[in-house]
């Protein structure tokens, strides 16, 4: 996980982005892969912003001067909520650069190579904000936003879908405490990382990400019991 998300401009992500006190609307995107551009919630001294950043948070320019990429020194574009206090990767922006990443579903595949079956995966009843990490690059002056996606291991209910992990997905509750950078002290984060499912679930298999068109019917995953 998540190796393809989405983010569609509609009402349960305007919803979403009322509860993060965000005035922005975001852009609808499909097929969000490492690499690309997606939109991030961060605190900043004025207050909340929605941003651009790209999928992958060690970037670099990329060797034609047409943009900036994934760091090909790493092979990560997400991190592993285990690695959270130890890597040094993630242990400094994991004290005070968090950042929510809207998105209106997520991609897995299951089944042999060649007959993979794409499922795209969203909360029945609101719009999913990922728990992630960002970093602000200073590239000659140019400040270029990156993020990762922090993964959780595997849930019980979803290994089938997919049985290495399962996104960090935020509850409205949750907000307050992720985005503030003033809470350096992340014990009182420990709770968020425990493998839940915090909303029931709809996996349904699409014809592909770039077109959700239904091809079939969708399995409903349910909320883990507080």
């Amino acid at each position: 996980m998540c190796g393809r998300y989405n983010v569609i401009d509609d009402l349960l992500v305007q919803e979403l982005l009322e509860a993060l006190e965000v005035a922005s609307k975001v852009q609808t995107r499909l097929n969000i892969a490492p690499g690309a551009k997606g939109q991030i919630v961060y605190e900043t001294c004025q207050g909340r912003t929605l941003q651009d950043a790209i999928w992958s948070l060690l970037i670099e320019p990329k060797p034609d001067g047409t943009g900036y990429r994934p760091s090909p020194k790493y092979s990560t574009f997400n991190a592993r909520a285990g690695s959270l206090g130890s890597s040094p990767l993630w242990k400094k922006r994991f004290h005070s650069q968090r950042a929510i990443i809207p998105a209106s579903g997520f991609h897995e595949w299951t089944g042999e190579k060649g007959r993979k079956q794409c499922y795209n995966i969203r909360q029945v009843d609101s719009a999913i904000a990922f728990g992630g990490l960002y970093e602000l690059w200073d590239f000659q002056g140019a400040i270029v936003p990156s993020f990762t996606i922090i993964t959780l291991p595997p849930h019980p209910n979803f290994s089938h879908i997919h049985p290495k992990s399962i996104p960090l997905m935020l509850r409205p509750e949750d907000f307050d405490l992720w985005l503030d950078p003033h809470v350096t002290n992340t014990d009182p984060l420990q709770h968020l990382l425990r493998t839940r499912i915090s909303a029931t679930l709809l996996a349904e298999p699409v014809k592909s990400p770039e077109h959700l068109e239904k091809a079939g019917e969708g399995e409903i995953i349910e909320a883990d019991e507080s």
